[in-house]
């Protein structure tokens, strides 16, 4: 566990208790807004993010913090994303299942060092899982360590996101898994993608927009739980790369495979 692991859990069970939770299935109209075509955010995102974004200030203040909802005001903020020390937050990760009253959505956080994920945190307040990880530590679902494993089924488990690409280039990546691979849902919440990857619900998840508030803690929860990520070209994922998109699974085996036929 983190050195800031009951800190920062602690923080985000009660930011989730008194603004998220309350508003879920209970937000009016005009608290739900398009920040950008296709792109929800409400009013417990934004308070979630405030909330969030004072109480760890206190707990490292020497740490810039870096909020989605922020840079969404002001893009400038992403430069720091490779700071010295930074908190990365995702304050709603599934904003558009909150809106929608559904779940799953969660909270995520990263603590980055130059680039480096140093520990990080996905909370979901419905089912009450705590993920967590640490560089070098393990991979932790509440207390417990956990090692990622493979589904089992007959055909591997992939989900493959359309967000960030045309409904053609969609259809035609996913067509190369077909027959390797089971197709199923990906739920548009990485705060459920990359437990599921651990939890051997899912085999394999390929993502083209790699925000590092969607992807920090769960790349680093994946990869200390023995699991695979990289690049569309098989390069590895660093925060604040030139890269393409992600391709994670379960295991390196799989995650070779993915990214082989992604350009077959």
């Amino acid at each position: 566990m983190h050195r800031h692991h009951a800190a920062v859990s602690a923080l985000m069970r009660t930011v989730a208790e008194t603004v998220v939770m309350p508003r879920f299935r209970n937000l009016a109209a005009h608290e739900v807004l398009e920040k950008t075509p296709g792109e929800l955010v409400t009013v417990a995102d934004r308070e979630a993010e405030e909330r969030l974004t004072e109480g760890l200030a206190k707990i490292d203040r020497d740490a810039v913090i870096v909020g989605e909802e922020a840079c969404a005001a002001d893009p400038a903020l992403m430069d720091q994303e490779t700071a010295v020390r930074a908190w990365i937050i995702d304050p709603i990760d599934g904003t558009a299942n909150f809106a929608a009253g559904q779940s799953p959505f969660g909270i995520m956080i990263a603590l980055v060092e130059e680039g480096v994920t140093q520990a990080g945190w996905i909370y979901d307040p419905v089912a009450d899982r705590m993920c967590h990880a640490v560089l070098g530590g393990g991979a932790f679902i509440g207390d417990a360590p956990v090692r990622a494993r493979s589904s089992g089924a007959a055909l591997p488990l992939a989900a493959v996101s359309k967000v960030g690409q045309s409904e053609e280039d969609h259809a035609a990546r996913a067509g190369r898994f077909e027959s390797t691979f089971e197709l199923v849902p990906l739920p548009r919440c990485a705060a459920e993608n990359y437990p599921r990857l651990v939890l051997g619900q899912n085999d394999i998840a390929v993502f083209r927009r790699t925000l590092v508030w969607d992807h920090a803690p769960g790349v680093l929860l994946l990869t200390e739980a023995g699991g695979y990520v990289g690049r569309w070209d098989g390069s590895p994922y660093r925060i604040g790369d030139e890269g393409v998109g992600i391709v994670a699974a379960s295991t390196p085996e799989l995650g070779k495979r993915a990214t082989e036929l992604l350009f077959d």
